[in-house]
Protein backbone atom coordinates (compact mmCIF):
# COMPACT_ATOMS: atom_id res chain seq x y z
CA UNK A 1 0.00 0.00 0.00
CA UNK A 2 1.11 3.43 -0.86
CA UNK A 3 1.19 6.21 2.01
CA UNK A 4 -1.11 9.18 0.68
CA UNK A 5 -2.58 12.36 2.07
CA UNK A 6 -5.63 14.00 0.95
CA UNK A 7 -5.61 17.85 -0.34
CA UNK A 8 -8.21 18.88 1.65
CA UNK A 9 -6.18 19.00 4.64
CA UNK A 10 -4.00 21.32 2.52
CA UNK A 11 -6.86 23.53 1.63
CA UNK A 12 -4.60 27.13 2.33
CA UNK A 13 -2.21 25.92 -0.18
CA UNK A 14 -1.72 25.71 -4.11
CA UNK A 15 -2.50 22.28 -5.30
CA UNK A 16 0.91 22.53 -6.78
CA UNK A 17 2.69 23.33 -3.33
CA UNK A 18 0.98 20.58 -1.77
CA UNK A 19 2.07 18.51 -4.06
CA UNK A 20 5.50 19.40 -3.28
CA UNK A 21 5.62 18.97 0.34
CA UNK A 22 4.18 15.81 0.22
CA UNK A 23 6.49 14.73 -1.86
CA UNK A 24 9.55 16.36 0.08
CA UNK A 25 7.63 14.03 3.42
CA UNK A 26 7.75 11.00 1.79
CA UNK A 27 4.11 10.47 0.72
CA UNK A 28 3.68 8.14 -2.48
CA UNK A 29 -0.03 9.30 -3.44
CA UNK A 30 -2.28 11.96 -3.51
CA UNK A 31 -5.89 12.03 -3.11
CA UNK A 32 -6.98 15.61 -4.86
CA UNK A 33 -10.26 17.21 -3.87
CA UNK A 34 -11.00 19.32 -6.98
CA UNK A 35 -12.04 22.23 -5.24
CA UNK A 36 -11.67 26.38 -5.62
CA UNK A 37 -8.59 26.60 -7.10
CA UNK A 38 -7.82 22.90 -7.86
CA UNK A 39 -8.55 21.65 -11.26
CA UNK A 40 -12.26 23.46 -10.64
CA UNK A 41 -14.39 23.24 -13.33
CA UNK A 42 -15.91 26.54 -13.10
CA UNK A 43 -12.03 27.74 -13.32
CA UNK A 44 -10.42 28.50 -16.91
CA UNK A 45 -7.02 27.48 -15.22
CA UNK A 46 -8.41 24.14 -15.17
CA UNK A 47 -6.71 22.96 -18.19
CA UNK A 48 -3.27 24.77 -17.36
CA UNK A 49 -3.39 23.21 -14.48
CA UNK A 50 -4.28 19.70 -15.04
CA UNK A 51 -0.56 20.00 -17.55
CA UNK A 52 1.15 20.99 -14.39
CA UNK A 53 -0.07 18.63 -12.01
CA UNK A 54 0.21 15.89 -14.58
CA UNK A 55 4.10 16.32 -14.98
CA UNK A 56 4.55 17.47 -11.78
CA UNK A 57 2.86 13.67 -10.50
CA UNK A 58 4.92 12.18 -13.09
CA UNK A 59 8.49 14.15 -11.57
CA UNK A 60 7.92 12.62 -8.44
CA UNK A 61 6.60 9.22 -9.33
CA UNK A 62 3.35 9.47 -7.10
CA UNK A 63 0.02 8.40 -8.05
CA UNK A 64 -3.30 10.11 -7.18
CA UNK A 65 -7.23 9.94 -6.72
CA UNK A 66 -9.64 12.10 -7.70
CA UNK A 67 -11.98 13.49 -4.81
CA UNK A 68 -14.83 14.78 -5.22
CA UNK A 69 -16.13 15.91 -1.37
CA UNK A 70 -15.07 19.82 -1.57
CA UNK A 71 -17.68 21.52 0.61
CA UNK A 72 -18.77 24.57 -1.06
CA UNK A 73 -17.95 24.52 -4.95
CA UNK A 74 -20.74 24.19 -6.50
CA UNK A 75 -23.47 26.25 -4.19
CA UNK A 76 -21.42 28.70 -2.02
CA UNK A 77 -24.30 28.93 0.38
CA UNK A 78 -25.25 24.98 0.81
CA UNK A 79 -21.99 22.50 2.28
CA UNK A 80 -21.45 19.83 -0.60
CA UNK A 81 -24.71 20.27 -2.41
CA UNK A 82 -25.94 19.65 -4.93
CA UNK A 83 -25.62 15.99 -4.92
CA UNK A 84 -27.14 12.62 -6.97
CA UNK A 85 -30.06 12.70 -4.25
CA UNK A 86 -30.65 16.35 -4.05
CA UNK A 87 -34.58 17.32 -4.71
CA UNK A 88 -34.82 19.18 -7.58
CA UNK A 89 -33.80 17.06 -11.07
CA UNK A 90 -31.58 19.65 -12.42
CA UNK A 91 -29.46 20.16 -9.16
CA UNK A 92 -28.92 16.79 -9.60
CA UNK A 93 -28.01 16.64 -13.38
CA UNK A 94 -25.20 19.65 -12.12
CA UNK A 95 -23.59 16.66 -9.59
CA UNK A 96 -23.68 14.38 -12.69
CA UNK A 97 -21.69 16.88 -14.71
CA UNK A 98 -19.55 17.44 -12.23
CA UNK A 99 -18.51 14.09 -11.44
CA UNK A 100 -18.50 13.87 -15.44
CA UNK A 101 -15.63 16.15 -15.08
CA UNK A 102 -14.17 14.64 -12.20
CA UNK A 103 -13.89 11.54 -14.16
CA UNK A 104 -12.16 13.80 -16.94
CA UNK A 105 -9.62 14.94 -14.45
CA UNK A 106 -8.73 11.35 -13.61
CA UNK A 107 -8.15 9.73 -17.38
CA UNK A 108 -5.85 12.99 -17.81
CA UNK A 109 -4.08 11.78 -14.46
CA UNK A 110 -4.46 8.13 -14.93
CA UNK A 111 -5.47 8.34 -11.49
CA UNK A 112 -6.32 5.39 -9.60
CA UNK A 113 -10.04 6.06 -9.33
CA UNK A 114 -12.59 8.74 -8.24
CA UNK A 115 -14.12 8.87 -5.10
CA UNK A 116 -17.70 9.55 -5.14
CA UNK A 117 -20.50 9.85 -1.81
CA UNK A 118 -24.31 9.25 -2.41
CA UNK A 119 -25.52 13.00 -0.66
CA UNK A 120 -27.62 13.17 2.21
CA UNK A 121 -31.19 13.20 1.97
CA UNK A 122 -33.11 16.26 2.36
CA UNK A 123 -35.38 15.97 5.10
CA UNK A 124 -38.39 15.70 3.01
CA UNK A 125 -37.52 12.73 1.11
CA UNK A 126 -37.80 8.89 2.54
CA UNK A 127 -35.40 6.68 1.85
CA UNK A 128 -37.09 4.45 -1.05
CA UNK A 129 -37.13 7.79 -2.90
CA UNK A 130 -33.16 8.71 -2.65
CA UNK A 131 -32.63 5.58 -4.11
CA UNK A 132 -34.76 6.32 -7.37
CA UNK A 133 -32.66 9.53 -7.35
CA UNK A 134 -29.48 8.08 -7.04
CA UNK A 135 -30.16 5.39 -9.46
CA UNK A 136 -31.42 7.67 -11.80
CA UNK A 137 -27.78 9.63 -11.95
CA UNK A 138 -25.16 7.37 -10.52
CA UNK A 139 -25.52 5.13 -13.98
CA UNK A 140 -24.55 7.64 -16.33
CA UNK A 141 -21.32 9.01 -14.42
CA UNK A 142 -20.66 4.85 -14.22
CA UNK A 143 -21.10 4.75 -17.95
CA UNK A 144 -19.34 7.83 -19.08
CA UNK A 145 -16.24 6.71 -16.74
CA UNK A 146 -16.27 3.32 -18.42
CA UNK A 147 -15.78 4.97 -21.83
CA UNK A 148 -12.85 7.05 -20.35
CA UNK A 149 -11.47 3.72 -18.82
CA UNK A 150 -11.70 5.15 -15.23
CA UNK A 151 -12.77 3.21 -12.08
CA UNK A 152 -15.34 5.20 -9.57
CA UNK A 153 -15.68 4.09 -6.00
CA UNK A 154 -18.18 5.56 -3.47
CA UNK A 155 -17.93 5.92 0.08
CA UNK A 156 -20.11 5.31 2.86
CA UNK A 157 -20.43 8.19 4.70
CA UNK A 158 -21.80 8.98 7.73
CA UNK A 159 -25.18 10.99 7.32
CA UNK A 160 -25.93 9.97 3.85
CA UNK A 161 -28.19 7.88 1.99
CA UNK A 162 -25.16 5.50 1.59
CA UNK A 163 -23.77 5.20 4.99
CA UNK A 164 -22.73 2.37 6.27
CA UNK A 165 -21.56 -1.20 4.38
CA UNK A 166 -24.97 -2.68 4.62
CA UNK A 167 -26.47 -0.26 2.53
CA UNK A 168 -23.42 -0.48 -0.07
CA UNK A 169 -24.24 -3.79 -0.47
CA UNK A 170 -28.15 -2.83 -0.87
CA UNK A 171 -26.99 -0.41 -3.34
CA UNK A 172 -25.23 -2.83 -5.69
CA UNK A 173 -27.92 -5.14 -5.22
CA UNK A 174 -29.66 -2.77 -7.76
CA UNK A 175 -27.58 -3.62 -10.59
CA UNK A 176 -27.35 -6.54 -12.40
CA UNK A 177 -23.70 -5.82 -12.53
CA UNK A 178 -21.81 -2.49 -12.04
CA UNK A 179 -18.50 -1.28 -12.06
CA UNK A 180 -18.70 0.47 -8.93
CA UNK A 181 -15.91 0.43 -6.63
CA UNK A 182 -15.72 1.15 -3.24
CA UNK A 183 -13.49 3.73 -1.53
CA UNK A 184 -13.20 2.60 2.53
CA UNK A 185 -12.40 5.09 5.52
CA UNK A 186 -11.78 3.39 8.30
CA UNK A 187 -12.55 6.06 10.46
CA UNK A 188 -16.49 6.04 9.59
CA UNK A 189 -16.04 2.10 10.28
CA UNK A 190 -15.21 2.65 13.55
CA UNK A 191 -17.80 5.93 14.23
CA UNK A 192 -20.23 3.36 13.20
CA UNK A 193 -19.67 0.65 15.32
CA UNK A 194 -19.00 -1.62 12.19
CA UNK A 195 -16.10 -3.62 13.93
CA UNK A 196 -13.93 -5.43 13.67
CA UNK A 197 -12.56 -3.21 10.94
CA UNK A 198 -9.78 -6.13 9.57
CA UNK A 199 -13.17 -8.11 8.77
CA UNK A 200 -14.49 -5.68 6.59
CA UNK A 201 -11.20 -4.70 4.78
CA UNK A 202 -11.31 -8.89 4.23
CA UNK A 203 -14.62 -8.74 3.24
CA UNK A 204 -14.69 -6.11 0.57
CA UNK A 205 -11.59 -6.75 -0.72
CA UNK A 206 -12.38 -7.12 -4.66
CA UNK A 207 -13.95 -3.88 -4.31
CA UNK A 208 -11.85 -1.86 -2.78
CA UNK A 209 -9.55 0.80 -4.48
CA UNK A 210 -8.86 3.69 -2.26
CA UNK A 211 -8.99 3.92 1.52
CA UNK A 212 -9.23 6.91 3.51
CA UNK A 213 -7.44 6.91 7.30
CA UNK A 214 -7.49 9.14 10.18
CA UNK A 215 -8.40 8.60 14.22
CA UNK A 216 -11.79 8.81 15.46
CA UNK A 217 -14.21 8.40 18.43
CA UNK A 218 -17.01 6.19 18.46
CA UNK A 219 -20.80 7.53 17.30
CA UNK A 220 -18.71 11.00 16.69
CA UNK A 221 -18.03 11.98 13.53
CA UNK A 222 -14.96 13.90 13.57
CA UNK A 223 -11.47 13.18 11.92
CA UNK A 224 -8.82 13.28 14.33
CA UNK A 225 -5.12 13.33 14.87
CA UNK A 226 -3.87 9.64 14.78
CA UNK A 227 -3.53 9.06 18.59
CA UNK A 228 -6.46 11.17 19.77
CA UNK A 229 -9.10 8.35 18.51
CA UNK A 230 -9.54 5.07 19.37
CA UNK A 231 -8.81 3.33 16.50
CA UNK A 232 -5.87 0.19 17.14
CA UNK A 233 -4.30 0.75 13.47
CA UNK A 234 -1.89 -1.92 13.29
CA UNK A 235 -4.85 -5.13 12.81
CA UNK A 236 -6.26 -2.89 10.13
CA UNK A 237 -2.96 -2.22 8.14
CA UNK A 238 -2.12 -6.11 8.14
CA UNK A 239 -5.68 -6.39 7.24
CA UNK A 240 -5.24 -4.88 3.90
CA UNK A 241 -1.37 -6.07 3.70
CA UNK A 242 -2.76 -9.88 4.03
CA UNK A 243 -5.37 -8.95 1.43
CA UNK A 244 -2.51 -7.41 -1.20
CA UNK A 245 -3.93 -4.06 -1.45
CA UNK A 246 -1.53 -2.01 -3.96
CA UNK A 247 -3.76 1.41 -3.37
CA UNK A 248 -3.27 4.64 -1.73
CA UNK A 249 -3.61 4.78 2.07
CA UNK A 250 -4.99 8.43 2.09
CA UNK A 251 -4.64 10.57 5.25
CA UNK A 252 -7.99 12.62 5.77
CA UNK A 253 -7.89 15.35 7.82
CA UNK A 254 -9.98 18.26 6.41
CA UNK A 255 -10.31 20.36 9.44
CA UNK A 256 -6.25 20.23 10.05
CA UNK A 257 -5.38 22.72 6.77
CA UNK A 258 -4.67 25.50 9.13
CA UNK A 259 -1.34 23.53 10.38
CA UNK A 260 -1.61 21.55 7.01
CA UNK A 261 2.24 21.16 6.74
CA UNK A 262 2.94 19.60 10.80
CA UNK A 263 -0.07 17.52 10.72
CA UNK A 264 1.39 16.11 7.56
CA UNK A 265 4.37 15.28 8.89
CA UNK A 266 2.77 13.65 12.06
CA UNK A 267 0.64 12.03 10.11
CA UNK A 268 3.43 10.03 8.27
CA UNK A 269 5.86 9.87 11.49
CA UNK A 270 2.65 7.71 12.93
CA UNK A 271 2.06 5.66 10.02
CA UNK A 272 5.47 4.81 8.40
CA UNK A 273 6.54 2.68 11.01
CA UNK A 274 2.98 0.78 11.41
CA UNK A 275 2.78 0.35 7.79
CA UNK A 276 6.26 -0.91 7.17
CA UNK A 277 5.85 -3.11 10.40
CA UNK A 278 2.51 -4.61 8.71
CA UNK A 279 3.83 -5.16 5.05
CA UNK A 280 7.26 -6.51 5.96
CA UNK A 281 9.85 -3.69 4.48
CA UNK A 282 11.83 -1.04 6.29
CA UNK A 283 13.27 1.85 5.38
CA UNK A 284 16.22 1.49 2.62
Amino acid sequence: MLLGYNTNGLAHHRLIDAIELLASLGYQSVAITIDHGALSPIDDRCERQLHEVRTLLARHSMRSVIETGARYLLDPWHKHEPTLVSARQADRARRVDFLRHAVDVAAALRSDCVSIWSGVLPADTDTQEGFRRLLEGLPRVLEYADKRNVTVALEPEPGMLIDTMESYRQLLAQFDSTPLALTLDLGHLHCLGETPIAEVVHSWDDRLRNVHIEDMRYRVHQHLMFGEGEIDFPPILAALAEIGYQGGLHVELSRHSHAGPQAAREAMAFLRPVVESCSGTSDK
